[in-house]
């Protein structure tokens, strides 16, 4: 179960990282600023697509971490992946930043491409690919 209060400070630590105001961090997650303003005074739990949503917009904030404390933020490594011309996925650790190595070959299938990429592991960590 989450502690309101334990994520209410993490949010907030996000916001104050990336030096926002909760009404422009709001409108960065595609959230009304009352959103924000509930659960940082613990009035409202965060809902899973809140959750995501601060995920989504914000990389280096681990899901873990957000959740329960449990990690780092900001996250000190990022990985670099590359998909070879076989479909499979290759990732190598990179200091500070992603980079995506685009192929020649396009994945895809009638008009279906690959939107993104969860890597789930053993320890409870993931990391999640965007840009292709």
């Amino acid at each position: 179960m989450i502690n309101n209060e334990d994520f209410a400070k993490r949010l907030q630590k996000v916001i104050d990282y990336y030096n926002e105001s909760a009404s422009s961090f709001a409108e960065k997650i595609g959230v009304q600023r009352s959103s924000i303003s509930h659960i940082l005074s613990g009035r409202n739990k965060p809902s899973l697509d809140f959750v995501l949503k601060v995920l989504s917009s914000f990389p280096e904030v681990e899901l873990y971490w957000l959740l329960n404390g449990k990690g780092k933020f900001p996250t000190e490594e990022k990985s670099k992946i590359e998909i070879t011309s076989n479909n499979k996925i290759k990732e190598e650790k990179a200091p500070q930043s992603i980079s995506v190595i685009n192929q020649t070959e396009k994945i895809s299938s009638k008009e279906k491409s690959i939107e993104r990429i969860i890597i789930f592991y053993t320890d409870g960590s993931f990391k999640n690919f965007e840009e292709f």
